[in-house]
């Protein structure tokens, strides 16, 4: 009878536990199921979601919107590509200015880097004219006895000297762009000329160079020495 209870008790307590592990392991994967569809599902929600928040414009009045700002973006790109062009036609411009007055510069570095020394040289010219003409055509005849006349052939083969001398010096200068300015009967150029004095010349015209003092010069264009003149006027009133 004892044995019988006991057995009866076992398959009970056997029952029951089975019972308790079966609930317990479908109660496990209901609520594993249960929070892996909602995962699904918000997963799902939040997708479509983010297809609501299109970027293209949905409505007419976005799109009239967009275009709008569109419009105004290009025309300031528009606006800041033609301040750039001018910009840059402006920085050719300076830079062509540039070359251009560096080739003048050095043009004229080669042309007038002898000035200085053409002025010291005119001191050289003027003495040689001034000894040409200083002598007087009578005192070169050859009339006169034997010894006249020998220091009459010194003096001429010296003179002849002086001049071919000059001659040389005045060659040598138009070689190298310098040529003298004399400008008798000629209108006054206050560039080239520099007046004396004044007076009145009969049939002279007024502001007409009618004396030169001294010969001016040039070196290629540009005047080295003005000529000094005496400039006519006219009648007095």
């Amino acid at each position: 009878m004892t044995s019988l209870k006991v057995c009866s008790l076992g398959r009970f307590v056997k029952y029951v536990s089975e019972n308790s592990y079966r609930n317990c392991f479908a109660n496990i994967y209901r609520g594993a199921g249960s929070r892996f569809y909602s995962t699904q599902e918000e997963k799902v929600e939040s997708s479509e979601s983010n297809n609501d928040k299109s970027p293209y414009p949905t409505t007419i009045e976005e799109c009239h919107k967009h275009i709008e700002s569109l419009t105004t973006e290009v025309t300031s790109l528009k606006e800041q590509l033609t301040d750039y062009q001018d910009k840059y036609k402006r920085a050719l411009a300076d830079r062509e200015n540039l070359r251009q007055r560096m080739v003048k510069q050095v043009e004229d570095a080669k042309s007038f880097a002898i000035q200085s020394f053409c002025k010291d040289l005119l001191d050289v010219a003027d003495t040689l004219s001034a000894a040409a003409e200083s002598v007087p055509e009578s005192s070169l005849s050859e009339e006169g006895g034997a010894e006249g006349s020998g220091a009459s052939a010194a003096l001429r083969s010296l003179h002849d000297g002086v001049r071919l001398t000059r001659a040389q010096l005045t060659q040598v200068f138009a070689r190298h762009g310098l040529v003298a300015v004399s400008p008798l009967r000629e209108k006054f150029d206050p560039n080239l000329h520099e007046a004396l004095f004044q007076q009145e010349v009969e049939g002279a015209e007024p502001g007409s160079v009618v004396a030169v003092s001294k010969v001016g010069y040039k070196l290629h264009d540009r005047c080295v020495r003005p000529a000094l003149v005496g400039v006519a006027k006219g009648p007095a009133s």
